[in-house]
């Protein structure tokens, strides 16, 4: 009875061997036409090509800091501190997401920029309002109360 099986098992595989050599020489002989309308072409159809580099070739130049994040406006910052470093002044504000903020003369925000500091206030002038710009600009005074120094 294994005899059987045996000698059934072995003619079954060497047709199998047999049909799969056949179907490798009918696969050879196929056209480059009929393969080339097997293959898949990305038609775009108005839509970005998905596999165009998006910096076009342009490095990433700028500042990494958070210093000056385009969340960032003036009504949201809390003046804390100011201090002296390297006879600089500079502005210790708190975020909206309550963070330390460490800001210099000339430092921007997303509606202006630090226009002065002093001992006892930064002075900020705004440029723009809700993304569009100020026919004059505005200079808004942050101060620190002489009982918080």
């Amino acid at each position: 009875m294994n005899r059987k099986i045996m000698i059934l098992f072995l003619g079954f595989l060497g047709l199998n061997f047999f049909l799969s050599g056949q179907e490798q020489k009918d696969a050879a002989t196929l056209s480059l036409t009929s393969l080339q309308s097997q293959l898949t072409i990305y038609n775009p159809e108005g839509r970005r090509d998905p596999f165009k580099n998006l910096l076009a070739g342009k490095e990433i130049k700028g500042k990494t800091e958070p210093s000056g994040g385009p969340e960032l406006f003036i009504e949201d910052l809390k003046l804390i501190g100011i201090v002296k470093h390297k006879n600089q002044y500079v502005g210790i504000f708190s975020g909206p997401h309550g963070f330390p903020l460490y800001l210099r003369v000339g430092d921007r925000v997303s509606d202006g920029f630090v226009l002065s500091i002093n001992e006892s206030q930064v002075i900020f002038r705004k440029t723009n309002e809700r993304g569009l710009p100020l026919m004059r600009p505005k200079d808004i005074t942050k101060e620190i109360h002489p009982e918080e120094r």
